[in-house]
Order: structure tokens, then sequence, then C-alpha cells
């Protein structure tokens, strides 16, 4: 008995946008099925509509996929460089009679949704199943000589499907259940445009035969195309894959995910500061479930916990502040060692990697993150409020001077305070403790006093980590300094 075939499925992204959110998650969920079931997940690029393709934005979406961590196995393939082997299909199936040519001016045949020279449905353009019964195309039914006529008149053709007057054509589609459509609501569809070029239905239905795909996972926006595509596996004598549905991403209000949202593209997430596996987590649970109750699962969990069975048929909803929490719990969760490649490539883009110290020492790299990490919610947090502890180059914030520096008396305690760290035999957090509430007794003023007005100096923030842990990660020299360089500040008040 020959052993059963590992799965193969394909994302198949347009390059007419970025890489949106709705797509990065259907290209999760291939990712994931592949994975869990020792598969391959193949890239195919449907680049056929000219008019609306932006080649250059083929990179963008190559990077977005990399970016979420998703690997193919295979491709990527573009479809414009195999346009010789649809065009053949369409001839085998015009040959055997399962297609005929079609001589209608465009948008003359109503009972299509494309004329042969309009665009073909590409990803996301269908809402549901259409139900409206289709007119056939008058071009079916010519006679050889009616046909020979418009040829040698020279009138442009485009072939189209022949499908059946009566009957209905089913799928089993592995979200949703069994699927059964009238054929008599699905019009004599275009297969190849009077320029050559085929449509969507055509290329994809060819494409997946060609690349032995299994499962078809895809937004649920596809099942009104699957009846056609089906009935172009038969035809062309394949196998219909299995498909999987999944449901569509909505904005908080119940409306298609847009822009009016706010960033829809998965690049937009990457430079907000968003880790990786958080916004993968995050996807991966809009319209799957584990199962349970769980959410925080690194990729490893999804992987292992992925099936079609738990994908859900109501429509997820993008939740914000739901996505900023799981940022959270990546920042905060997972090893600090982790981290460290994504916060040296922030402090890169600010400029302030290159001769830091956490440039030259891992370790306190690696403490610092550790010690702050706790109190960020993007990674742009590690190059603002944060700044403080990769350069000397910082502001004092205006409402924490205002707050905290206006007792008079404190230009002369934090010179003192500065001569009394100086002097410390040993830097640790409990000598610089007890260094400052010694100097508060002596001054007779509360302790709360010094560590706040020393905290503005050495950080220039009211909010940051505890004061003598920071003093301690911040080294000996650079908090006597900084104590020194708030002095005339302070002075001058």
């Amino acid at each position: 008995m020959a052993p059963a075939q590992k799965p193969r499925v394909r994302f198949a992204p347009s390059p007419t946008g970025y890489l949106h959110v709705g797509g990065a998650r259907t290209a999760l969920f291939n990712w994931l099925f592949a994975r869990h079931e020792g598969g391959a997940l193949l890239l195919r690029i449907e680049d056929t509509d000219v008019e609306r393709n932006r080649p250059e934005l083929v990179d963008g979406i190559l990077e977005g996929l990399k970016w979420l961590g998703i690997e193919w196995d295979e491709g990527p393939f573009f479809q414009s460089q195999r346009l010789d082997l649809y065009r053949a299909a369409a001839e085998r199936l015009f040959a055997s009679g399962a297609a005929f040519a079609c001589y209608c001016k465009p948008a003359a045949y109503a009972g299509a949704d494309a004329a042969p020279d309009e665009a073909e449905e590409g990803e996301g353009d269908d809402e549901g199943p259409k139900t409206q019964k289709k007119v056939a195309c008058p071009c079916r039914d010519l006679s050889d000589a009616e046909r020979a006529t418009r040829e040698t008149s020279g009138v442009p053709r485009a072939i189209r499907f022949r499908v059946a007057r009566a009957g209905t054509t089913k799928f089993e589609d592995a979200v949703f259940g069994p699927r059964e459509v009238q054929n008599e609501e699905i019009e004599d569809f275009v297969l190849l445009r009077s320029s050559g070029l085929p449509t969507y239905q055509l290329s994809v239905v060819v494409d997946d035969i060609d690349m032995r795909i299994t499962h078809v996972i895809r937004g649920a926006d596809h099942l009104s195309n699957t009846p056609k595509q089906v009935l172009l596996y038969q035809a062309l004598g394949a196998a219909p894959p299995i498909f999987a549905h999944v449901p569509l991403i909505l904005g908080p209000d119940r409306t298609r995910l847009s822009k009016r949202h706010g960033a829809t593209s998965v690049g937009s997430y990457a430079e907000e500061g968003f880790l990786p596996e958080a916004f993968r987590n995050f996807l991966a649970l809009l319209g799957w479930s584990p199962g349970d109750d769980s959410e925080f699962l690194r990729t490893s969990e999804l992987v292992e916990r992925f099936s079609l069975s738990g994908v859900s048929r109501t429509n997820a909803v993008f939740d914000r502040p739901k996505l900023e929490w799981f940022n959270t719990q990546y920042l905060q969760k997972p090893p600090v060692e982790e981290l460290l490649p994504y916060v040296e490539a922030e402090l890169k883009r600010a400029g302030l990697w290159e001769g830091s110290q956490a440039s030259r020492d891992r370790a306190w790299f690696a403490h610092v993150v550790d010690l702050i990490r706790s109190r960020t919610r993007l990674l742009g947090d590690f190059t603002s409020w944060a700044r403080a502890f990769f350069t000397d180059d910082f502001d004092y914030d205006a409402e924490a001077r205002e707050k905290f520096w206006k007792d008079e008396r404190l230009a002369a305690m934090i010179e003192k305070l500065a001569a009394a760290l100086a002097a410390l035999p040993d830097w640790n957090h409990d000598a610089c403790d007890a260094a400052l509430r010694a100097l508060a007794t002596a001054e007779g003023v509360k302790a709360g006093l010094l560590i706040n007005a020393t905290r503005v100096a050495i950080v220039g923030r009211a909010v940051a980590p505890p004061l003598f842990e920071t003093m301690t990660v911040l080294g000996k020299d650079r908090v006597v300094g900084r104590l020194r360089r708030a002095l005339p500040v302070l002075s001058s008040r």
C-alpha cells in the first residue's frame, strides 16, 4: 500500500498591494498546516492582471512574509512566466468541447461576471455565493458557419467554459461542510481573454493541478469561486483538492477590515515595533481556536496544535488592544536573549547603538533589556523613554523637572550625593541605597525627595525602573557624571 501523500499547500498573493492582515493570516494558516502535517508550502505570485499589478510590491510581500517568519518550501513561482501553460489548457478544454469561443463585446453578455476583456475575480473580490440565475452566453450555440464568419471577419474571441444548464456542482469544505450550487446559477465564465491572458479561474486551477496542491486554504470570500473551479478540475481530468475557507477578518465595527480601521499591512505593524512572534500568535487566533482558553502560544505550540477542525465559521474581529497585549507578553515572558536582536536593530535605527556600552558588552546589554522590558509596550519604547540607558545624550522631561526639582535645597544635596557615591568602594544596589538614605537623614529630608530628584538627573524622566537597580546598571562613573551635569540646571531654579 502506497504511503499517503504529504499535504502540499500554497499561498498565492497578487502584487496589487502590500501584504495585508487578511493575506498574512491566510499565509500563516497554510504554513501552520504544512508544518503540522509535515507537508510543503509553495509561494505563488499571481501577477497576470497587467492593469492592477505593481511588480515593485513583490519584494514588499516577500519581506512581509519573512518578517512574519513564514518560510516557504518551493517558489516563488510567477504566473506571468507560465502563460503558455494556461493557454494550452484553455485550448484543450476548447478542443474537448468543455469550452467554446465567445465573440461578445465586453459587457454584452449580461449573464457573465466578466466580459472577455474585463478583470478576473482576484483575491478578496467576492463577498459570498451568487444565487442569481444566469443567462447562457449566446456564443455557446453558434453553428460552425456562424463561428467561421466571425473568425474570418477577425472578431476578437475569448474562450469561455461551457457550464451545464442542468444539475448541481458539489464540493466538501473542511470548514463550512458540504456545499451545493445549482449549475443554472453559474455563468459561462471566461477562461482566456481575447488578449490571450488567462483569468483567475483558469490560472489558479491549472497551477494547483501542476503543483500537486492537496489543500486550498483561503478566505471565505472565495467560496463563490469554488464551484467554477471544481468544474474546471473535472473537465481537466483532475480530482479537486480539499478546500478550507477561513472566516473573514472584520474591523471593530464589524465591517470588512480596511484602511479606515488603521494600519492593515504587515509592514506597518513591523515599523510600529510589534514582535513577529506576537503578531503570529495574535493572527493565529483570528478565526482559529486551539480547543481551550489558551492564548499565549509560542510558535512551536501553534504548529503542534493547529488543525483545520479548529477553524471557525464565524468572522473574526481585529482587536488592536489585544494585539498590543500580545506584544507586551512577548516582550516580558520569553528569555531575554530572544529580544536582544530586535532591540539591537531598534537602537541601530535610532542611531543609539554604535559606541554605546550595549555594543561592547553583551551581558550588560541583556541586563538592561531585562530591567526595562517590563515597562515597554512596543520595541520603540527602548529608544524613547529608555534612551538614557544607551546614551548620555538625553533631555530632562519638563514635567518631571517641575514636579521633582522645585526644592531649592536640591542643588546642594545632589552635589553632596555625587560626592558620597563617588567615594563608595563597592558599587551595588545596597551601597547606593544606603548612601542616599544616609544623606537624606543627615539633611533632615525624606528619602523620596532625593530618590525622585536623582531619577530625573540620571535618566531624564520621572518614570523608570527602580532607582538603585538603574544606578547599578548605569555604573558609578555615569551616575556621578550625570548628577554633576544636572547641578547647573538645579542651581538656576
